[in-house]
């Protein structure tokens, strides 16, 4: 298992991963995408990067991301868990978006989970005029998180049926993980960090010619 500049490459795990499951040794060899830079390509400080690792299992596609927590939580007061949460992207959470089919990007599905445990799933068609997106997309998903003294855990599990197929031995769909967080102050504006930059003008992670690749062998 491993992960270069731009892609990742998974082993399948014939075990399944709980989706409160931080700890499981499975993690441990999993290959790590670095999100070190921001939306612009500009190298975003330690305190603001993330880990993300990921896990293919017969159920589920698992990622687990690890972010130092060095600024005040930007949560809900009274988080709910059991329906999606629009507009999670406005607080601090952490993202993947995921296209099975390499050749058409555009096509894909967007996945936020925050350290509270909220969690949004949206199914979405790029075009040049604009998104359409269907906010009544039902994955299945669960999401977990865990917020310590000096960092936060996001974990999510996306069973296969959000993607209408599990993916084959030697698969490659596309892929790109994101991070929010903090607020537009003063001192510092709030970060958009990324595994693959989009370069775009304003702060944007909807760029499908940027994503990343993520493939699947069984050997």
């Amino acid at each position: 298992m491993n992960t270069s500049e731009s892609r990742i490459e998974l082993r399948l795990l014939d075990e399944a991963i709980s989706v409160a499951d931080f700890a499981h040794p499975a993690w441990e060899d999993a290959p790590a995408a670095q999100m070190t830079r921001y939306y612009s390509g500009e190298t975003a400080p330690p305190e603001r990067r993330a880990e993300a690792r990921l896990l293919w299992t017969r159920e589920a596609l698992c990622v687990r991301f690890q972010c130092p927590q060095a600024e005040p939580l930007v949560i809900s007061d009274a988080p709910q868990t059991e329906t999606k949460t629009i507009g999670l992207w406005d607080r601090d959470v952490c993202e993947i978006f995921v296209a099975p089919e390499a050749n058409a990007p555009e096509r894909y599905f967007e996945f936020e989970a925050a350290p509270t445990g909220e969690w949004l799933d949206l199914a979405i068609d790029w075009k040049p005029d604009g998104r359409i997106t269907d906010w009544e997309y039902d994955s299945g998903m669960q999401a977990a998180g865990r917020i310590g003294a000096n960092e936060i855990e996001v974990l999510m599990c996306l069973p296969w049926r959000a993607f209408g197929r599990e993916p084959r031995d030697g698969d490659v769909w596309r892929v790109n993980l994101f991070r929010c967080v903090g607020r537009d102050t003063e001192a510092a504006p709030r970060g958009y960090i990324t595994w693959q930059p989009t370069h775009a003008p304003q702060p944007n992670f909807h760029v499908p010619a940027a994503f990343g690749r993520l493939a699947f062998t069984r050997g």
